[in-house]
């Protein structure tokens, strides 16, 4: 179905790519660390989570399509669409000014990395040599982590230098700069179909693709932890004296995009599940160190942990799910992948803010619970790993 990939991977495509990503994600990063004053300053204090939440929801909703047009209509469109939402929104959200408008905005919003995502995956996939996906995810990741650190920081920066619109304008500029750069990327789908009707009726397998299931279950639990993230350590900055918010966000970065290359290429030599350990039980103790916190040093040394581990998993739970689909099902299998990873995200955000309830005593709670589910991830893949060890000796 797609094009041969390249015996290389620093090719002119991956790196206009990697800037497309780095621009998209930054788009939608620079927004999170002061959504969720902005939200409060409305009257909306208590629906914290649904900032993150509700972006998630109609992410995951979204994927089973992305999946689909991506298999059928082609990676670019799919992108394209993606950070065409990021540029819209960012216009939009100095209209929406009140707490339910705002929440609707979220939900479209989420749109986004509903389908940019999902055709990035796939495209990697198609250029990139199979026994090089893992270290390709990894230096594409970097070009995501880089938007992901410095997104936040600058939207402190420029809310508190300017305003919160000229933050949201700025959105949607780095936006429509990651479109400009799809227009000029070579579609790598082959057997291409017109966009119709039929490319919309979803079918469970659309949704649920059971050859990855072990990637997308570990991917599920794993990123609960994100969602807490996400939704708390802006208030958790305040209590803590840290006045950009953004800080935590560019430390945990900053040390994912450091660990991501490494990990990617172990994980092509050495085995995509032992690095997944790896990645859990740091992202454990990631949260042991954040939930505790009482000093800045304290709480960005969880960042650094947490940074650490996300930059492991991020790429090798993506390179896994990659070895696992086929050239036919490869959207759909990735949409599966992220459809688990939006449901933790989602469900992390909810949870987290409901049990903080905006009382800064509960927060060491809140991040044993998260503990809680990574501890999860890292229990199902050991007993995997020594599953298929057993296997591999009766072969």
């Amino acid at each position: 179905m797609q094009n041969t990939a390249s015996p290389g991977i620093f090719t002119l495509q991956f790196w206009l790519l990697g800037m497309s990503s780095f621009l998209f994600s930054s788009s939608f990063n620079m927004l999170i660390p002061e959504l969720p004053g902005y939200l409060s300053a409305m009257g909306g204090a208590e629906y914290k989570g649904f900032i993150i939440g509700l972006f998630t929801l109609t992410a995951g909703i979204s994927r089973p399509f992305s999946g689909r047009l991506t298999d059928r209509v082609g990676r670019v469109p799919v992108m394209a669409f993606g950070s065409l939402v990021c540029f819209l929104c960012g216009f939009l959200y100095p209209i929406f000014t009140t707490v339910m408008p705002f929440l609707l905005l979220r939900l479209v919003h989420g749109f986004s990395t509903g389908f940019k995502p999902t055709g990035t995956a796939a495209y990697i996939a198609d250029i990139i040599p199979a026994n090089r996906r893992g270290e390709a995810l990894g230096i594409h990741g970097m070009c995501m982590g880089v938007g992901s650190a410095f997104g936040p920081a600058i939207g402190s920066m420029i809310s508190q230098a300017f305003s919160m619109n000229a933050l949201f304008y700025t959105s949607s500029f780095f936006a429509l700069l990651s479109i400009v750069i799809l227009f000029n990327m070579k579609e790598t789908l082959v057997e291409k179909e017109r966009l119709s009707a039929n490319a919309f009726k979803i079918t469970w397998r659309d949704i649920f693709e059971p050859d990855v299931f072990s990637p997308a279950f570990v991917t599920f639990l794993a990123y609960f932890s994100f969602g807490a993230i996400a939704t708390l350590t802006p208030d958790f900055s305040g209590y803590l004296g840290i006045s950009n918010r953004g800080m935590y966000f560019m430390v945990f970065t900053l040390f994912s995009i450091l660990i991501r290359f490494v990990a990617g290429k172990i994980s092509d030599r050495k085995g995509r599940i032992p690095v997944t350990i790896a990645g859990c039980s740091i992202l454990i103790l990631s949260m042991f160190i954040t939930g505790y916190a009482d000093s800045v040093t304290s709480f960005l040394t969880g960042a650094a942990f947490f940074g650490v581990s996300m930059g492991i998993l991020s790429p090798v739970l993506s390179a896994w799910t990659v070895d696992l689909s086929s050239d036919h099902n490869r959207g759909r299998a990735i949409a599966t992948m992220y459809i688990s990873l939006e449901a933790g995200i989602g469900l992390g955000a909810f949870l987290s803010a409901a049990l903080f309830a905006n009382k800064r005593e509960n927060l060491p709670v809140v991040f044993l619970y998260m503990a809680a589910f990574a501890a999860g991830a890292l229990i199902y893949s050991i007993l995997l790993y020594r599953h298929k060890k057993r296997a591999s000796r009766v072969i």
